[in-house]
């Protein structure tokens, strides 16, 4: 289940009935805990996934064994040819990757920020395959990609589009298609996903075109953001009142630093607000569950105590999370609606070349540190200055907007589904009142994105053989 593999494969699932298979508790708690679920494993118990990192030809019930593919070490160390034309190559075999990846859709559309990741596929698909149609997602108005976004679109002659976030709408779409979602992740970026997928989907287009890949073998440069989060991340148990204190609990700020006091330094890497582990105990009903999530880490521990250096560790930790839960929130909606998903960045020619033969300073600045030197050469090719490509923004979703408009509905979910987390709606009842602060507001899209895919197994017994003994009341 891994772009850099090819296409992802999930006949397994097609000739097996997944009705009467059991839900792994632990994936559940991975989902809570970090928003996917740590890979080889899957939502049920019985299935493994063979994603980046691990070998298709291991078996992935007994022997995984996970190795990040683009260490530092095996980067290209010299200068390379000053002769060579780097952004002219880049742009030959980026233009192949777009053509290859799209040869099977008959209308590509292509999920375009403005940014430095999207950008350089636009550029490529105006050549390779000009009837694509760039999309615009406007999630808030914290940063607007909407005006890089256009332009980008407008000189390269492409079609744009845009699509303003409405939580209860992305909400009713992925309800709409829970029951053929093949397997579960709670990506933060999933609705809007699903929100986007559906809506090109009624547009005419028939497959999504994503920028994801291309992190992994540029490099990603850790800032001291990051390096301080997870100084702070000290892997503590702290007792559940002092989050509930009225001075803290309203405050995102200190709702975030005492959720990273709980956490381990490596899932601070992870993106956003989730669940702490007593909170995951009490949701399940299941003393010391979130220990036997984090024991899962445990499989990538080697690999990343063998990274060179801060920004390899920082790599790899992503690559943890990217694999399970970046692509598979693309591949598991586009399987649901039977669209195609193609991410050219992971085009084997493309990162090979990357990778093997482009010198480092072509990667990541050595002095200003700044990432994909290369990638911006190009963009700056076509464009002076993108407004986007400065300033970085996120894949944005309106999470207390969902929490005012779906709370009786994925409260109802919580009743169904007591069976399997007992402590869900006694969560959201407590909660009620503080999901106008975004970190509540992210645990509670957590809940809304697993409890109607729980439901919708129960319905089919997908979970009737879980032990009420192992599931019944907190406490």
């Amino acid at each position: 289940m891994s772009p850099y593999y090819g296409e992802s494969d999930f006949s397994g699932l097609d000739r097996m009935s997944t009705h009467g298979a059991r839900i792994d508790p632990v994936s559940l708690a991975d989902l809570l805990r970090n928003g996917f679920v740590y890979a080889p494993h899957s939502i049920f118990e019985d299935i493994k996934l063979a994603t980046f990192g691990f070998d298709p030809k291991h078996d992935m019930h007994l022997a995984p064994e996970f190795r990040f593919l683009f260490r530092d070490s095996e980067k290209c160390r010299g200068r390379g040819d000053p002769q060579t034309d780097w952004v002219g190559t880049y742009h030959r075999l980026l233009c192949n990757a777009v053509s290859n990846a799209c040869a099977n859709m008959r209308s590509p559309w292509l999920l375009q920020s403005g940014g430095k990741d999207s950008t350089p596929l636009a550029i490529a698909a105006a050549e390779a395959r000009p009837d694509t149609v760039c999309i615009t997602y406007m999630g808030g108005n914290e940063e607007n990609e909407v005006e890089s976004a256009s332009l980008v679109a407008d000189k390269l002659g492409l079609r744009h589009e845009t699509l303003v976030c409405d939580p209860g709408r992305a909400y009713d779409r992925y309800l709409a298609i829970v029951d053929a979602m093949p397997l579960l992740t709670a990506d933060f970026a999933l609705l809007s996903y699903v929100d986007l997928a559906t809506d090109i989907l009624a547009n005419g287009g028939d497959g999504i075109v994503d920028g994801m890949g291309a992190d992994n073998y540029f490099g990603i440069p850790i800032h001291w953001q990051q390096r301080l989060l997870s100084w702070l991340a000290k892997d503590v148990r702290l007792p559940r009142f002092v989050a509930d204190l009225p001075v803290l609990s309203g405050s995102f700020q200190y709702c975030y630093l005492l959720s990273t006091l709980q956490m381990n330094p490596v899932e601070r890497s992870f993106p956003g607000s989730r669940f702490t582990d007593e909170e995951v105990d009490e949701l399940l009903g299941r003393r010391d569950i979130a220990r036997s999530s984090k024991a899962r880490l445990a499989l990538f521990q080697s690999e990343l105590s063998s990274a060179s250096n801060a920004d390899e560790h920082f790599a790899m930790a992503l690559t943890v999370a990217g694999s399970s839960g970046g692509f598979a929130k693309g591949l598991y909606t586009a399987g649901a609606l039977s669209m195609r998903v193609a991410y050219p960045f992971c085009d084997s020619e493309l990162r090979e070349w990357v990778y093997r033969q482009v010198p480092p300073d072509q990667l990541l600045d050595p002095v200003t540190r700044t990432s994909k030197v290369l990638m911006r050469r190009y963009i700056a090719t076509r464009f002076d200055k993108l407004p986007y490509v400065s300033r970085k923004g996120s894949f944005r979703y309106d999470l207390c907007g969902l929490a005012r408009q779906r709370f009786d509905q994925v409260h109802s979910y919580a009743l169904q589904t007591r069976n399997v987390m007992p402590g869900a709606a006694a969560w959201l009842e407590r909660n009620r009142g503080r999901l106008d602060n975004k970190y509540h507001a992210s645990k509670f899209y957590l809940l809304a994105v697993v409890l109607p895919w729980i439901e919708s197994r129960q319905r089919g017994e997908a979970v009737r053989d879980i032990p009420a003994a192992r599931v019944n009341g907190w406490g």
